[in-house]
């Protein structure tokens, strides 16, 4: 990537679109990452560089900022996630459906341009292996998000094989961030149990406690996309969406981490519609391709990350405070 080639973050007001925003422009200076999002943003995206409200369904506008601003990597993030999915369906498939086309298509027409697409462990399904869920396998999704993601990541294929689109993807486990609010997704009470250890010393899992999913802490996460990013284009041997392994574990488990440093935390269970999605995901996730492939390992552990997530939570709230 030149000097003069620009980033657009599509998304950019969610949970990864927070923090890839925030790395890339402390890495390469406000003024060369582009952020944008359907709603107005305040703070922290408006103030450190440059920012449009953008949705995704509109085509000729992404068009018009890409052009006007020498974009070369895009990052599309903008999504309806597994739970809100469910309650908005046809929404859900039109917008991350049609978000995708357009990107695609822009760069189709430009040439030139890396695109960035987050796939999801919702593309596995009740018949794919739950445990060391391989690359290559059964795929059969039952969410709205699955689905829709399932089929994203077979046009990213087409559109590198067809016209040479140089999209890349990662399937995303769990996603475990202090800097973002959850954002609707069943793997959020990883996120929100944090939160409610410190400010109520208790949480109600909406997941039953020996339900394991695959997680990743944030700065993993942002490392690894950035990683595939910026590979060779012929290291990236997969143009449909890597697998990437980061930490699995239960809802006990992460519990008993927290009372290491929070003694008196308490946690309950009342699963709810979430469980079903729960129960038809990976346990556990095989990503020996993107180690092979890009190199790809990940730092943190769940004492590390549990570790860190409390310190950064604590320092917020002692800020707010002040």
């Amino acid at each position: 990537m030149s000097s003069a080639d620009n980033i657009l973050i599509l998304g950019s007001g969610g949970q990864i679109g927070t923090d890839l925003v925030h790395t890339l422009r402390t890495e390469l200076g406000g003024d060369r990452v582009i952020a944008a999002d359907v709603k107005d943003q305040e703070g922290y995206l408006k103030e450190s560089g440059p920012f449009f409200k953008l949705d995704v369904m509109d085509g000729q506008a992404i068009a018009d900022v890409i052009k006007a601003n020498k974009v070369k990597h895009v990052y599309l993030l903008a999504a309806l996630l597994s739970a809100t999915a469910e309650q908005k369906m046809k929404m859900a498939w039109k917008l991350n459906m049609e978000g995708l086309f357009n990107v695609l298509d822009i760069a189709k027409e430009l040439g030139g341009m890396r695109i960035f697409w987050p796939s999801s462990i919702a593309v596995f399904g009740p018949t794919t292996p739950r445990v060391n869920t391989p690359q290559f396998t059964t795929m059969e999704p039952t969410t709205v998000y699955g689905i829709s993601k399932q089929a994203g990541e077979r046009w990213c294929e087409y559109y590198f094989n067809k016209f040479g689109v140089d999209v890349r993807s990662i399937r995303y486990p769990g996603l475990i961030s202090y800097k973002a609010q959850p954002g609707g997704g069943t793997t959020d009470y990883a996120v929100d149990i944090y939160h409610q250890a410190l400010d109520k010393g208790s949480y109600n899992c909406f997941l039953k406690e020996d339900t394991a999913l695959p997680m990743m802490y944030m700065p993993d996460a942002i490392r690894a996309t950035l990683e595939l990013m910026n590979a060779d284009a012929d290291k990236i041997k997969i143009r449909s969406s890597y697998n990437l392994a980061g930490i699995s574990f239960t809802p006990r488990e992460i519990a008993n981490e927290i009372k290491k440093h929070i003694p008196e935390f308490q946690i309950s269970y009342e699963p709810d519609f979430r469980q079903a999605i729960a129960d038809s995901w990976p346990m556990s996730i095989d990503d020996t391709r993107a180690q092979d492939d890009w190199g790809w390992v990940p730092y943190y552990d769940m004492a590390s990350m549990t570790k860190d997530m409390l310190l950064h939570l604590k320092e917020a709230r002692m800020s707010a405070e002040h």
